[in-house]
C-alpha cells in the first residue's frame, strides 16, 4: 500500500485537533452510529479540561488505497520541543491559518522549522466562515511569512486550500463547493511526496518519542528510515554519538490504524511505528540492525529558557493530603518526565530535597507539576527564572527574549504598550488587524514577562489576545520591577476565624475564607500597602457580659481571591513557594520563622 506522511503544524487554536477528527471521521474511521467524543487526539485530562494539544500524536487514516499517517502537533511555544522532533518523521506539512487572526507568532516558529528541513507546505485557511473572516489577505500573508523565512521557490510556490475544520469542508476557493474535505485529501496524495524507501539496506528508525505503558513498557515511536524489520528480530540502540547503549529482541511492533495502535508483524521503510521492548533507548536514539554502526542523524533541540526548583514540602501541613512526599520519588518523578519530554532537563541541587526543572516557558511547567499533583505528590515550587547565558566573546550577559504579538481593542493599546515598556519591551511593529482592532508586535525579556498575562487580561477587560515565542538572546535588559504589593502573613498555626478575617479585610484581600488551615509564614492575603505585614488570623471576639445593639451582626466576608496554579506561581517572589498539594495551593514564605525570615533577608540587603 501506498504511503504519505504528514504533520498539521499550526498556532494554538487554530483547529489543527478538530480538523483531524473530520479527517478521520470522512475517511471512514468511526462507524455512523459510533460516539466518538469531540477532539478525540486530545486524550490527556489536562489536554480534555484546557481545550490544548500537549503531546504531538499519531493516527492513519486510508484514502483511495493509501495510508495517510497524520502527526497532531501542540501549538504553544512551550510544547516546541514536541514539533522539532516530529517533522524528521514526515514528508510534507499542511500549514493551518486562522482566516481572521492570520500567521500568529508559533505559526512562524514551526513554519521555520519545516521549512529548513525542506518541507513544502499545503497552506490551509481554516475557519473561513468566520463572520470577519479575510481569507486572500491571510494567504498573502502566509506568502510574506515564508519569504521572510528565506523559503525556496519551490515552498513558495504554497497550494492553498480554504477550509472549515469543523464543519467538515475544504474547497478551492473561499465561497467554492463546501462539502466535504475530498479536495484536502486529493491534495495531500497529489503535492506530499512519497516517503523514499530503501528496503534493501539494513534496519533503521530514529526514536522520536517515547511513553509508558502498564502493559507493554517502555514504547518508542518513530519513522522506520531504511530496510524492514519483523517482530523477534534483534536490534541495538545507540546514541547520537555510537555508543550502543543496549541489545534486545522486539516482542511488539505496533503501527497507527485510526486512533488505536495494532499489532503487525513487520515494518517497512517510510512507515510510522512504535516498538515495545527495550529499557534503556530514549528519544533521539538509533534504532537499528546489530551490523550498522553509523547512527541517524537527530533533529537538534532548543535549549530551555527557564527553570523552576521543585522540593519536598516542609510546610507544617506536609504529607496530609499526598501520598508521594518524599525526595526520591520527586527525583525518580522528575528523571522520568525528563527522559520522554526532551524540552526539558532535570539537575540536583546544592540541596538533597530540592531539584531544578528547566523548560520552555510557565505552560510547560505549570503542566508538569498539575500532573505530578493529580499523581499525588506533595511539593514546595519556586519562583520562575530565567536561564541567562554569557557570550564567549565578551563575556557580557545574555537574556532569552520573546516575540510578542498582541491583537487589543484600539482603546486599549495605550496601556498595553505602556506596560510592556515598564517591561522592557520593544515595539517592533503595530497595524491594524481589521474589525476595530490593533496587532502590536514586541519583543521583551522573557523574566518581564512572567505573571504579567492575568494583568493584560485586566488591562483588556479580557479582549486581548496574546501569544509568545522565544525569539532571541540578547544583552541583558537590566532590572524589571516586580511586584507592587506586599503580603498578608500568618503568624499562627491553626484554622482560620472569620471574625479576625472580617478585621483584616481592609488590610487588603485575603486569600483564605474562615476555617481554612494556616501556619506560621503562610501568605493569607495582599496587602494594600508595598511591605509585607504578619497578623493574627486567629484572634477571636473578646467574650463580656454586656449586650449592645448591633454588637453580634453576622460577619459579613467578601469571598476569597481565588489562585489557581498558574496564578501562584505568577504571583510569588523569589523569597516565596508555592506549596502544591493534590487538594490544595497554598502560598508560603520561604523561610517560615520571622526571626530567620528576618536575618535572612538583611544578609541580602548586604550583598
Amino acid at each position: 500500500m501506498e504511503l504519505r506522511n504528514i504533520a498539521i503544524i499550526a498556532h494554538v487554536d487554530h483547529g489543527k485537533t478538530t480538523l483531524v477528527d473530520e479527517l478521520m471521521k470522512q475517511s471512514g474511521q468511526f462507524r455512523e452510529n459510533q460516539h466518538v467524543e469531540e477532539r478525540v487526539m486530545d486524550s490527556g485530562d489536562i489536554e480534555k479540561e484546557r481545550g490544548i494539544t500537549i503531546l504531538a500524536k499519531c493516527t492513519s487514516v486510508e484514502w483511495k488505497d493509501v495510508r495517510i499517517n497524520i502527526v497532531d502537533t501542540p501549538g504553544h511555544a512551550d510544547f516546541g520541543g514536541e514539533v522539532e522532533r516530529i517533522l524528521s518523521m514526515v514528508d510534507g506539512v499542511v500549514l493551518l491559518v486562522d482566516a481572521a487572526e492570520g500567521p500568529m507568532p508559533q505559526t512562524k516558529f514551526v513554519t521555520g522549522k519545516a521549512l529548513k528541513l525542506g518541507l513544502k507546505p499545503i497552506v490551509v485557511v481554516n475557519k473561513a466562515d468566520r463572520p470577519d473572516a479575510r481569507p486572500y489577505e491571510v494567504q498573502d500573508e502566509c506568502f510574506d511569512l515564508f519569504t521572510a523565512l528565506d523559503a525556496n521557490d519551490e515552498q513558495l510556490d504554497f497550494p492553498t486550500l480554504f477550509a472549515s475544520g469543523k464543519n467538515g469542508w475544504a474547497a478551492e476557493t473561499p465561497d467554492g463547493d463546501r462539502t466535504d474535505l475530498t479536495p484536502l485529501y486529493d491534495l495531500i496524495l497529489e503535492h506530499v511526496k512519497e516517503p523514499v524507501c530503501e528496503l534493501e539496506k539494513p534496519f533503521s528508525m530514529l526514536a522520536t518519542t517515547l511513553e509508558s505503558d502498564p502493559f507493554l513498557g517502555r514504547i518508542l515511536t518513530g519513522r522506520v528510515q531504511t530496510g524492514t524489520f519483523k517482530v523477534n528480530q534483534n536490534l541495538k540502540a545507540m546514541t547520537a554519538d555510537g555508543e550502543v547503549i543496549e541489545q534486545a529482541r522486539i516482542t511488539k511492533l505496533l503501527s497507527f490504524r485510526g486512533v488505536d495502535r495494532v499489532p503487525v508483524e513487520e515494518a517497512h521503510a517510510g512507515d510510522i511505528v512504535a516498538v515495545a521492548g527495550l529499557t534503556k533507548a530514549n528519544v533521539a536514539d538509533t534504532l537499528c540492525a546489530p551490523e550498522l554502526e553509523v547512527p541517524l542523524k537527530a533533529q537538534p533541540i532548543d535549549p530551555p529558557t527557564l527553570a523552576m526548583t521543585f522540593s519536598v514540602n516542609n510546610s507544617p501541613l506536609a504529607g496530609q493530603e499526598g501520598s508521594k512526599v518524599t525526595s526520591r520519588m520527586i527525583r525518580d518523578r522528575l528523571l522520568a518526565e525528563a527522559e520522554g519530554n526532551v524540552a526539558i532537563t532535570v539537575s540536583e541541587t546544592e540541596n538533597a530535597d530540592s531539584f531544578e526543572v528547566a523548560g520552555r516557558g510557565e505552560l510547560q511547567l505549570g503542566v508538569i507539576i498539575e500532573t505530578m499533583r493529580r499523581e499525588g505528590f506533595e511539593l514546595g515550587i519556586s519562583r520562575p527564572r530565567v536561564l541567562i547565558q554569557e557570550d564567549p566573546e565578551t563575556g557580557e550577559k545574555l537574556e532569552p527574549f520573546e516575540e510578542v504579538q498582541i491583537d487589543v481593542d484600539e482603546e486599549f493599546s495605550g496601556i498595553v504598550v505602556e506596560s510592556l515598556a515598564i517591561r522592557k519591551g520593544k515595539m517592533t511593529e503595530m497595524r491594524p488587524s481589521g474589525g476595530g482592532k490593533t496587532r502590536l508586535t514586541f519583543h521583551a525579556p522573557a523574566r518581564g514577562l512572567i505573571g504579567y498575562h492575568g494583568e493584560f487580561l485586566t488591562e483588556t477587560r479580557g479582549t486581548g489576545i496574546m501569544a509568545r515565542t522565544f525569539h532571541h538572546f540578547g544583552a541583558y535588559a537590566g532590572a524589571i520591577p516586580g511586584r507592587r504589593n506586599g503580603v498578608l502573613i500568618s503568624m499562627v498555626d491553626g484554622a482560620a476565624v472569620g471574625y479576625a478575617l472580617a478585621n483584616l479585610e481592609g488590610r487588603g484581600p485575603l486569600f483564605v475564607s474562615p476555617q481554612t488551615k494556616i501556619y506560621q509564614g503562610m501568605i493569607i492575603g495582599e496587602h494594600a500597602k508595598g511591605t509585607d505585614l504578619e497578623v493574627n488570623a486567629m484572634k477571636a471576639k473578646q467574650l463580656t457580659n454586656h449586650r449592645a445593639s448591633g454588637k453580634d451582626d453576622a460577619i459579613r466576608l467578601t469571598p476569597p481571591r481565588p489562585i489557581t496554579l498558574e496564578d501562584a506561581i505568577a504571583y510569588i517572589q523569589d523569597d516565596e513557594l508555592v506549596e502544591v498539594t493534590p487538594e490544595s495551593i497554598r502560598l508560603r514564605k520561604f523561610h517560615l520563622d520571622p526571626h530567620v525570615r528576618k536575618r535572612a533577608e538583611r544578609a541580602v540587603s548586604e550583598l
